[in-house]
């Protein structure tokens, strides 16, 4: 049996990781304040994060668009430095790249606290910021739009979180919905008939649970059962003969998985094939991404199993160009920092003004991203070009590649 601490040292909780449905590791960090220039062909310094980064390669009239990036640094916690440094670091990535556009990127830290993001939001407005890029988690978010109004700025957060998405919030990270929608489409079209839902009773767990739901309730798959567990091994031992019942008499085909590498997932993929539920006849599929952390891969009950996650031989390239500047590796979700930054240059580009608002945000053809097409849904949250993944010989095996448009691709 496995170890209670092995599979519940972190319990699952919303995370706000955009790509990844892991738990945030927060972090400090000591920053130089050098102010960075940047312009085509220029390299980036990478002494620490740059207060301010402005480019002066003019394509419209008028003065720098000004950007307020807003990122965790300046906290307590252990990781939430670094994971600021590489969304700094991406979002400048973006501006070497795409250098038509005139810019004024500033940095403002929220130490990952709701208050301090308050102000820093506010300070940003009062400075003229005139978008803002940030920040990472739900409640420095909602904070952080508070402060500034509705009427105010529109914030392209890192969150995940489709809850708070709307009004002057855009989500940038792979929600829930999202995620199950591509699965159970997927799912659909291999012939699968019935689904079982199997969940922790937490916030995250019950929001997966819904976006499974409502996933299934728009496709031809029928819901043969949902089942809660505490975030105890008693009690994710104890919902195996109830899943086992379900599939034995109502013929269900299909599990859906919230649980992460970081809860219950170990424990739950061991014991359902102990139990007699064999792949293809009873699939599994997971609403986190399975290949992170890799040590995931090594999970003899992940074999076969689904998952969806977003191009990756473009989020390889992306990475490797992000080493290649840096001489680091990105954080999973610096790519977010990346894409927010795209989503601006191209809306400023394409309106032939300075403005950044919902209508131009909400394009339907959305915006190339570091993992694929991704576009801004009229309710805030965010639609991306997911593949669909299995795990062979441990190995991630794409199955179903994204989409190469997003035409007809959800809402």
């Amino acid at each position: 049996m496995v170890a209670l601490k092995a599979i519940f040292g972190t319990i699952e909780s919303f995370t706000e990781s955009g790509c990844i449905m892991v738990n945030f590791f927060r972090f400090k960090y000591k920053f130089c304040n050098s102010i960075l220039l940047l312009a085509v062909g220029v390299m980036l310094a990478s002494c620490g994060l740059p207060v301010e980064s402005t480019r002066n390669n003019f394509t419209l009239s008028g003065t720098p668009i000004s950007v307020a990036l807003l990122v965790p640094s300046g906290s307590e916690e252990a990781n939430e430095n670094d994971l600021a440094q590489s969304l700094v670091n991406a979002a400048n990535l973006a501006l070497i790249e795409r250098p038509n556009v005139p810019i004024a990127l500033k940095l403002y830290e929220t130490a990952g606290d709701p208050d301090t993001a308050a102000i820093q939001a506010a300070q940003a407005v009062a400075e003229g910021a005139q978008v803002i890029l940030g920040p990472v988690f739900s409640d420095t978010t909602q904070a952080a739009s508070a402060a500034v109004g509705r009427n105010g700025p529109r914030l392209l957060s890192f969150s995940n979180n489709a809850a708070i998405a709307g009004g002057n919030v855009f989500i940038l990270g792979q929600s829930f919905v999202d995620t199950a929608d591509r699965l159970v489409e997927f799912a659909a079209q291999q012939g699968k008939a019935r689904a079982i839902t199997l969940y922790g009773d937490t916030v995250s767990g019950n929001t997966g649970r819904e976006a499974i739901q409502q996933a299934l309730r728009s496709s031809l798959i029928d819901t043969a059962g949902t089942i809660p567990y505490q975030l105890t091994q008693q009690s994710v031992i104890d919902t195996i003969p109830s899943v086992k019942a379900i599939v034995d008499s109502e013929g269900a085909d299909l599990i859906f998985l919230t649980a992460t590498s970081a809860g219950a997932l170990p424990l739950l993929v061991q014991l359902l094939p102990e139990a007699g539920l064999a792949m293809p006849e009873v699939q599994l599929v997971g609403l986190s991404r399975w290949d992170l952390p890799v040590q995931t891969l090594d999970l003899p009950g992940v074999q076969d199993g689904w998952f969806a996650l977003p191009n990756p031989d473009l989020s390889r390239q992306f990475a490797n160009r992000y080493r290649e500047i840096y001489a680091d590796s990105p954080h999973p979700i610096a790519s977010l920092a990346f894409d927010g930054m795209i989503a601006i240059i191209t809306t400023l580009e394409e309106s032939g003004s300075n403005r950044v608002n919902s209508a131009t945000l909400t394009q339907s053809q959305g915006f190339d991203g570091a993992n694929g097409l991704f576009r801004f849904n009229p309710d805030g949250s965010t639609k991306r070009a997911l593949a669909i993944a299995t795990v062979d010989n441990k190995q991630v095996i794409v199955i179903d590649p994204a989409p190469k448009s997003l035409d007809g691709v959800g809402s």
